[in-house]
């Protein structure tokens, strides 16, 4: 060993060797750890970029305007759905007529006013669950911090 660490020269050229060998490595084969960093980096980024964006909601009179219509839809709906109920039973006739009408409707259209509500409120559900906070069940038992586990600590004191 000695005729190599002559050859070579010590410590701090092995080092530089390992490290010249590691570049030279990396100019034929990527690092992965680097891609997989700078992903991270990128995606990290988007995201900022996009809680910058949802960051201050407007709360301008135009917005207050738009967030109310926002929330009609799905009254309007189920009140109209009822509406129909008490419809057919007051005037059984016009009723008959009236789904007579939606009855030539084409199904393409059927179709269309189906993706057009489920997008809407699955885009709003999804809007929610984004938004919902989540509150600790006090019932359930809480992962202990990391300085509360005394064996762990007494093992980390061993080690150094």
């Amino acid at each position: 060993m000695g005729l190599i660490g002559k050859i070579i020269g010590g410590p701090a050229a092995v080092s530089a060797l390992g490290d010249a060998a590691k570049g030279l490595a990396e100019v034929f084969t990527p690092s992965a750890t680097r891609r997989m960093e700078l992903s991270a980096e990128a995606q990290m980024a988007a995201l900022r970029q996009l809680g910058e964006e949802y960051g201050l909601p407007g709360t301008g009179w135009f917005d207050r305007a738009v967030n109310g219509l926002n929330r009609l839809p799905r009254p309007l709906l189920a009140f109209g759905t009822i509406g129909l109920f008490v419809y057919a039973m007051v005037d059984p006739a016009r009723f008959a007529a009236r789904m007579v009408g939606l009855n030539a409707v084409p199904e393409p259209l059927w179709w269309l006013l189906g993706a057009v509500v489920a997008f809407y409120f699955g885009a709003r559900e999804s809007y929610y669950f984004r938004g919902r906070t989540t509150v600790p069940n006090p019932n359930i038992p809480q992962p202990m911090a990391q300085d509360d586990n005394s064996a762990l600590t007494e093992w980390r004191n061993a080690q150094s």
